[in-house]
């Protein structure tokens, strides 16, 4: 983070080990005001500096593709810049802490010289010298950057870097407001120590993705993408551990990833992605959790107030853009006897308060994700992840080839023996409409879900006859999924002040449906 050599020896191999963190909050001066104030922060001196930063890659995107960045910086102003160039390797991808390789050097002014990458991967990457004539500049990032060096009591050495400004690409930009904690001396370990008492003052959110990531999908796209599952590759060889590992993280990463999108954009499938990654990462826990024995989850009380403003905000989403849309049209083709214009108004008026409502629950999860408990338990979580089978898995040893083969078939036997409980459970409510066996109905679904996800990302360790059962699982969560929506729009309603018609319109399309329904 701008303070290593200038020239790398052939035998080195430089290594970047960091944590990344967003700060949510509206005001990044008051976020920057907040840290400094921090008690790990206040006595120590802080240096300042302006950063540009030019990102390069080739038309079909080539570094990208191999998770690796190649950008040109000025360091201070203009009329005294000093350019440094610096190539950074892969790193794990799915997690705020990330060990990769990072190469670093000036230059003489604001052009590459890849020349000065000779001891850095780059040879072997560019070959022929295709990608070198292929680069072009791709986007920028300008920030305020805020330093400060932290030494421990262990011996331990931190470089702390805030930095607030934009990140920009084809025409558009993104604010940028991030704090990354740089390993220079002592175990990774620290970093998250270090962390965990600046997240005692300060709210925090782990962030996967590198400046790189964001400015490449902001290039492509002037919409932020929900981010979506993308189940990590395994294979039968790794170690439950690892396997853990692998999947929580992704479903982690999904989770918070979506959390630092919430920040600043309202589309509903953001909020429902969110939701998914968490439910994802839940589901995979519970399915695994027998089989690690001492692995324990960290305390998670302090998330109760985010997820329950997640799933206030979704319940209003999907009754006011997915349920109750359809069936305004059915409603006012039942009452067509000169009322058309009051209808029309009072549909009008309901989703005029649902969307006012929404709004107030967007307000509560932004305001949720300002507490720093909230920001301590989820970089608590990321640090128990880390443990699990990773640079920071002390004192465990790794299990035989026949207690990891056991453990395996122990995982499919669960898996099968889940299968047949929602089946059972399915069978034991199918025609039950009353209140209670609705209720029951969506326990199933939740059930349905839990499998659904558990089997989706542990599949190339599980039996393949389980991917039809995830199937019909998914099918079932849908169905069960429709009903249970239209209840909780029914309820909404009612809550939020919809006329005695509008409830008694719900309620009769509540009863068609279940005398339609292929369990009668």
């Amino acid at each position: 983070m701008g303070r290593r050599p200038s020239t790398v020896p052939a035998t080195a191999a430089p290594t970047e080990i960091e944590i990344k963190l967003a700060l949510p909050g509206a005001d990044p001066q008051v976020v920057a005001s907040a840290l400094a104030a921090s008690p790990v922060l206040a006595r120590r001196k802080a240096q300042r500096q302006t950063v540009f930063s030019q990102y390069f890659d080739t038309p079909d995107q080539a570094l990208r593709c191999q998770r690796t960045a190649l950008r040109l910086r000025r360091l201070g102003s203009p009329e005294q810049p000093q350019w440094r160039q610096t190539l950074k390797t892969a790193g794990q991808g799915d997690s705020a802490f990330s060990v990769r390789g990072e190469w670093e050097m000036a230059v003489p002014g604001p052009a590459l010289v890849l020349e000065l990458l000779q001891h850095s991967p780059w040879p072997q990457m560019d070959v022929d010298g295709t990608l070198s004539a292929a680069l072009q500049p791709c986007f920028v990032t300008e920030f305020e950057r805020t330093t400060w060096v932290v030494r421990q009591r262990d011996g331990s050495q931190i470089e702390v870097a805030l930095d607030i400004g934009t990140i920009t690409a084809a025409g558009r930009s993104e604010p940028l407001c991030e704090l990354e904690l740089e390993l220079l001396a002592g175990p990774p370990s620290a970093l998250f120590a270090l962390a965990s008492r600046i997240a005692r003052t300060v709210a925090v959110l782990p962030l996967a993705a590198s400046k790189a990531e964001r400015g490449f999908a902001l290039q492509q796209s002037a919409i932020a993408a929900p981010v979506q599952a993308r189940p990590p590759q395994l294979v039968g060889a790794d170690t439950l551990r690892a396997i853990a590992r692998r999947v929580l993280g992704e479903a982690f990463a999904q989770f918070t990833a979506n959390l630092y999108l919430l920040q600043h954009n309202e589309a509903p499938e953001i909020v429902h992605q969110a939701r998914v990654g968490w439910r994802r990462f839940r589901s995979v826990w519970r399915m695994l959790r027998p089989l690690l024995p001492g692995v324990a989850l960290p305390p998670l009380q302090a998330l109760q107030p985010l997820w329950d403003s997640l799933g206030a905000l979704r319940d209003l989403d999907v009754a006011r853009t997915q349920t109750l849309p359809p069936l305004a049209q059915a409603y006012a083709a039942q009452h067509l006897h000169g009322a058309t214009d009051s209808l029309s108004k009072e549909w009008q008026h309901l989703q005029e308060v649902f969307t006012q409502v929404a709004s107030q629950e967007r307000a509560a999860v932004r305001a949720a994700l300002v507490q720093p408990s909230v920001g301590a338990a989820l970089l608590a979580l990321s640090h128990w992840l880390e443990t699990l089978d990773g640079p920071l898995m002390v004192g465990v040893l790794s299990p035989s080839a026949k207690a990891q083969e056991r453990g395996i078939k122990i995982l499919r036997r669960r898996a099968v023996r889940w299968s047949k409980r929602l089946d059972q459970a399915l069978r034991d409510c199918e025609h039950d409409h009353t209140p209670q066996g609705i209720e029951r109905q969506h326990q199933v679904r939740i059930w349905a879900k839990r499998l659904r996800y558990s089997v989706q990302a542990l599949a190339p360790v599980l039996p393949k006859r389980l991917q039809q059962q995830h199937r019909a699982a998914q099918q079932l969560q849908e169905r069960l999924g429709a009903a249970r929506d239209l209840l909780q729009a029914r309820h909404l309603v009612a809550r939020w002040g919809g006329s005695p018609l509008w409830q008694a319109f719900l309620q009769g399309v509540a009863a068609a449906q279940a005398l339609n329904s292929p369990q009668s």
